[in-house]
C-alpha cells in the first residue's frame, strides 16, 4: 500500500504467504462419535440439546488460527528545504503504477511505484523532471519478529522468523514460519550511504529502488520447509534484475499486466466527470448524483485487485483483506473464508476475463483434499474430502471459531469456480485432471454424508445457513438438518459430476448413483 506522503512516505508491505501459525490436525476425535446423537437431536427440533453436543464435540481442537501477517513497512523520509506543493497522487488501473507528483522550490519530482510480476519485485521509481535534487533516506521495519540492518551502502536486509506463543484456543507455539525481505537502491549519481541500519541518499536527480521478499512456505506440503531458505532467495531474486534500467522494468510490466487487464473494458459513454478526484466524484453521488464513469472505474478496480493478488508468481489464492492487510491480528486473521468470501473473491475470474487468476485457487483445493480427507473420515466417517468455513494456509479442515463453522458443504461449495473455470475454457485435459478428480472426491464425501430424515428424505445432518439463524417453537438455533443451501449445493456439485463424467466418458455407475441420489434429496420450495 502506498501512502503517497512526499515528506514522510510510507508502503506498507506483504507478502501472500507470511502467515503465523503451524500445521496441525484440528479434528475434534469426539465428533464421529457423537454424530449419530447430534443428527437425533437435530432431527427431533432439540436445539439446545444439540448446541450443548456440538460445542463438546464438533468444535476443533484448538478451534482458531492464527493471522495472516504484513511483512513490514518502508519508510523514505525526503529532506526538503521548503514544503511540497501542487501535490496529486493517483493509482491508474491501466497501468497498475501508483505515483505521486508534486514539486518542492519550483522543480517538479514524480514517485512512482508498481509490483512487476515478471521481476517479482516491488519497484519504486522517485525522479525530478527538471534537475530538482533528492536528499531522502529509506528504512526497512517491523513491529516484532524481525533483525534489520545494512548490508552494504546500497542494500537493506530484513530477516526474522515468527515466534508464536502457546495457546489453547489456536494452537501451539514456537518457532515457526521464516521470512526476509531485501531493499536495493541505486542512484543516477551512485551517492548511496549506509548507517544505522538506513540507507541515505543525497542530492540526485534519480532513485531506483527493487524490494522483494520470500518465505519459507511450501503449498506442496501446506507447511513450512526447512530446506527453503528465504534469505537466498531475496538475493536470487534481485540479482536477476539488478541490471534492468526503469524503462525495461516498467515495459516488462506493462506487457505482462496490460495482457491481463486491456482484455476487457466497460463504458456508459463518454465520461464527463474524469477530470475529477475520486473523492469529489464520491461526494457528488452521495448527494445523489448520477457518475457512470465512476461505476466503470470501481468495476476495474475489482478486477485490478484480484489481479494483483492471484496470480503468477503467486502460490496462494486471495484472502480476506489480501495482500493489503496491515495488522498483524487482522480482522477476521484475514483468512480464507470458504463459507462464501473465497468463492466471492473468484466470481470476477471467469467473466471478467481473468481466467488465470484461478490457478492459485485450484492448485490450493488441490493440496486441501489431503487434510480434507482426513476431516471427512475422522468426523464423519465418509470417503471423499470437505472442508468447513475457513482454512488458512497450513490446511486445517476441522470446525473453526464456534458451532456456526459447522458448515461440511463449504467444501462441495468450493468445487463450483473449479467447474466454472473449465466450462469458460472447455479445456478437457484440465477437466480431467484436476477439476474432476476435486468435483469427484468432493461428491464422494457428500454420497457418505447424507442421512435418512424423519420425512424419508437423504438429507445433511448437521447443517448451517452460513451465518442464519432461524426460529422454531421460541427457540432460536443455526444448526439445523437439510438447510436449502446445503439442497442447492448438493445438487449442483451431483448435476456438475454428471456432466463432466458424460463429457469425459467415464464414472457411469458414479454417475448413476449421483442421480439417484438427486431423485431422494427433499424439494426446494418456494414459499416464504
Amino acid at each position: 500500500m502506498v501512502y503517497g506522503n512526499p515528506t514522510h512516505e510510507r508502503l506498507q508491505l506483504n507478502e501472500e504467504s507470511l502467515w503465523a501459525g503451524s500445521k496441525i490436525n484440528n479434528n475434534n476425535p469426539k465428533a464421529f462419535k457423537a454424530l449419530p446423537e447430534l443428527q437425533k437431536e437435530l432431527f427431533g427440533s432439540q436445539y439446545k440439546n444439540a448446541l450443548k453436543l456440538a460445542e463438546e464435540c464438533f468444535l476443533g481442537t484448538p478451534p482458531n488460527i492464527r493471522s495472516y501477517q504484513p511483512l513490514g513497512d518502508l519508510y523514505i523520509d525526503f529532506d526538503w528545504k521548503t514544503n511540497p506543493e501542487n501535490y496529486t497522487r493517483e493509482l491508474n488501473l491501466r497501468t497498475g503504477i501508483a505515483s505521486t507528483r508534486f514539486t518542492v522550490d519550483g522543480k517538479h519530482f514524480i514517485e512512482e511505484v508498481f509490483v512487476s510480476a515478471p521481476d517479482n519485485k516491488l519497484v519504486i521509481h522517485i525522479i525530478s523532471t527538471d534537475g530538482g535534487l533528492i536528499k531522502a533516506s529509506f528504512k526497512l521495519s517491523r513491529e516484532r519478529d524481525a533483525i534489520v540492518k545494512t548490508v552494504n551502502n546500497n542494500t537493506i536486509h530484513l530477516t526474522g522468523q515468527i515466534v508464536d506463543a502457546d495457546d489453547v484456543k489456536t494452537g501451539p507455539g514456537g518457532k515457526h514460519m521464516r521470512f526476509a525481505g531485501e531493499l536495493r537502491i541505486f542512484t543516477s549519481d551512485g551517492k548511496t550511504t549506509a548507517k544505522n541500519d538506513i540507507l541515505s541518499v543525497n542530492n540526485t536527480k534519480e532513485v531506483l529502488a527493487s524490494l522483494t521478499a520470500s518465505t519459507d512456505y511450501s503449498i506442496k506440503f501446506l507447511d513450512c520447509d526447512t530446506t527453503k531458505d528465504p534469505d537466498s532467495e531475496c538475493k536470487s531474486i534481485l540479482d536477476s534484475s539488478d541490471k534492468k534500467n526503469i524503462s525495461e522494468l516498467k515495459q516488462r510490466h506493462l506487457k505482462e499486466y496490460q495482457n491481463l487487464f486491456n482484455r476487457m473494458s466497460l463504458s456508459f459513454g463518454e465520461d464527463s466527470l474524469a477530470l475529477k478526484s475520486t473523492d469529489e466524484r464520491l461526494d457528488a453521488v452521495r448527494s445523489g448524483g448520477v457518475d457512470n464513469g465512476l461505476i466503470s472505474l470501481y468495476f476495474q478496480f475489482g478486477r485490478y485487485l484480484l489481479m494483483s493478488s492471484s496470480r503468477s508468481p503467486g502460490v496462494l489464492p486471495t484472502n480476506l483483506q489480501g495482500i493489503w492487510n496491515k495488522d498483524m491480528n487482522a480482522p477476521w486473521n484475514s483468512d480464507f473464508h470458504t463459507n462464501i468470501n473465497l468463492q466471492m473473491n473468484y466470481w470476477p475470474a471467469e467473466v471478467c476475463n481473468l481466467t488465470e487468476t484461478t490457478i492459485p485457487l485450484t492448485s490450493f483445493l488441490e493440496k486441501l483434499t489431503v487434510p480434507g480427507a482426513v476431516t471427512a473420515k475422522e468426523m464423519y466417517g465418509t470417503s471423499g474430502w470437505t472442508i468447513h468455513h475457513l482454512t488458512d494456509p497450513f490446511g486445517r479442515t476441522g470446525v473453526a471459531d464456534g458451532v456456526w463453522g459447522i458448515t461440511p458443504m463449504d467444501g462441495p461449495w468450493m468445487t463450483f469456480p473449479v467447474y466454472e473455470h473449465y466450462l469458460f475454457t472447455k479445456d478437457t485435459s484440465f477437466l480431467r485432471n484436476e477439476a474432476y478428480p476435486l468435483m469427484k472426491g468432493s461428491a464422494e464425501f457428500v454420497l457418505g454424508f447424507l442421512v435418512e430424515s424423519p420425512e424419508g428424505y437423504l438429507v445433511t445432518n448437521p447443517s448451517h445457513s452460513p451465518e442464519n439463524n432461524f426460529k422454531e417453537k421460541g427457540e432460536i438455533s443455526a444448526l439445523t438438518y437439510a438447510a436449502t443451501t446445503d439442497i442447492e449445493i448438493v445438487t449442483a456439485l451431483f448435476n456438475n459430476c454428471i456432466e463432466a463424467s458424460q463429457i469425459l466418458g467415464t464414472d457411469k455407475k458414479f454417475a448413476d448413483r449421483l442421480k439417484a441420489a438427486i431423485k431422494n434429496l427433499p424439494p426446494v420450495s418456494k414459499k416464504l
